[in-house]
């Protein structure tokens, strides 16, 4: 029996269909490849692992019958875990076909690197800043907190949190990778520990990140395309997560800048009072100000024998649609282009997941919403399913 390869860990938390889809890919990308999928449900209510283990026989469930956290959960599985390399995956991605291999050779061909995460891009082909990030020392943190590396986003100086001035298609070697994709070397994990239990939730990537470095070991930001819904387990407008998110940072600030001085600690704990309330007042003012979207234009990209059940899916999904036309694989393979469409629909394994991701990252205007359609099951996927 071969040796794994790649043990993948992915934490489960009412979202059993972001994760249908995510299992589909990471089944799609992980051919010829060693591996062994861990998923742990964090005693979800939507009969997440009844209605996925059938689909999936080849899963590990971890079951568990309470919510103890992302970190607590992904170490339940990491301990179990006897790949090569371990990857830790959020449900609400898509990977590419060849994204698992490519970060194999990556890491292969870099004995140095401890841990790559990727370039992430939203439900509209936007590039997600979190992809990479520096470590949020108190300056850093002064920076993001009080607005200044929006003021400078091409200042090294005052923009280092996010690198925005770092090319998102070149490789890089970063600080911090976030826990949506990250890839790890099981070495480094060994060295560094596993994720450290106090973080709920946020921040534990960014502690993580720290420790594989101060354990001798480097992270990369490699430029490989994947996509990240940012689904229910990371609504940023729910209150309770953004508590979370802001008290990450000041656990971690705690935990590795204790003897900074009163003054900056009062300012970081100050910034954070400041932003916490800022987005909370933000989050409202955006659901009064959010309109419907009049004259939708939807695209479906498929072969022409699935276009009238996928027309049929979008209408029941978007009612609110005026046009749907069809892009046909068949008659016009590549669909590459800047179309004038709110809504675009792939339709899967008509064209494969590389290319979709290839296509939401090269089109300019990032106003158009995507959307995943399966005509073999009838699952149609959005960014608010």
């Amino acid at each position: 029996m071969n040796e794994i390869k790649l043990s993948i860990v992915i934490v489960n938390y009412n979202v059993k269909f972001f994760l249908e889809q995510c299992l589909y890919a990471v089944r799609a990308a992980s051919k010829g490849i060693e591996i062994e999928i861990f998923v742990v449900d964090n005693n979800s209510t939507d009969n997440s692992v009844a209605y996925l283990h059938p689909k999936f026989p080849e899963v590990i469930f971890i079951e568990n019958d309470d919510n103890p956290g992302f970190a607590k959960a992904n170490n339940q599985a990491i301990r179990r875990c006897k790949g090569e390399y371990v990857l830790l995956l959020n449900p609400d991605t898509v990977i590419g076909e060849d994204c698992l291999h490519n970060l194999c050779r990556f890491m292969d061909e870099n004995q140095q690197a401890g841990a790559a995460g990727v370039k992430m891009l939203n439900a509209n082909g936007a590039f997600l800043p979190e992809s990479k990030r520096s470590f949020p020392s108190p300056w850093v943190s002064f920076c993001k907190l009080f607005g200044l590396s929006k003021l400078f986003p091409l200042s090294p100086r005052f923009a280092a949190y996010s690198l925005p001035y770092l090319n998102p298609d070149k490789q890089h070697q970063v600080d911090v990778l976030a826990g949506a994709f990250l890839f790890l070397r099981h070495e480094s994990l060994k060295k560094a520990g596993l994720f450290d239990e106090s973080f709920f939730m946020y921040g534990e990537d960014i502690d993580l990140s720290y420790r594989i470095v101060l354990a001798g070991f480097r992270n990369y930001y490699f430029p490989e395309r994947i996509l990240h819904y940012k689904g229910e387990s990371t609504k940023t407008g729910d209150k309770k997560y953004l508590h979370a998110f802001y008290d990450a940072m000041l656990i971690f600030y705690k935990k590795y800048y204790p003897n900074s001085g009163w003054f900056i600690s009062g300012l970081i704990r100050l910034s954070i009072a400041m932003r916490k309330g800022y987005a909370a007042l933000f989050e409202k003012k955006n659901k009064r100000k959010k309109k419907r979207i009049k004259h939708r234009k939807a695209l479906i990209i498929c072969n022409k024998i699935n276009f009238e059940t996928a027309k049929k899916t979008t209408i029941s999904r978007i009612p609110d649609t005026d046009t749907i036309d069809l892009w046909d694989l068949d008659a016009q393979d590549n669909p590459f282009g800047e179309h004038n469409y709110t809504d675009i629909i792939f339709c899967y394994p008509d064209i494969s997941f590389s290319r979709m991701l290839l296509y939401m990252d090269r089109k300019k205007s990032k106003s158009t919403t995507y959307h995943i359609f399966y005509p073999n099951n009838d699952l149609f996927i959005s960014p608010n399913y």
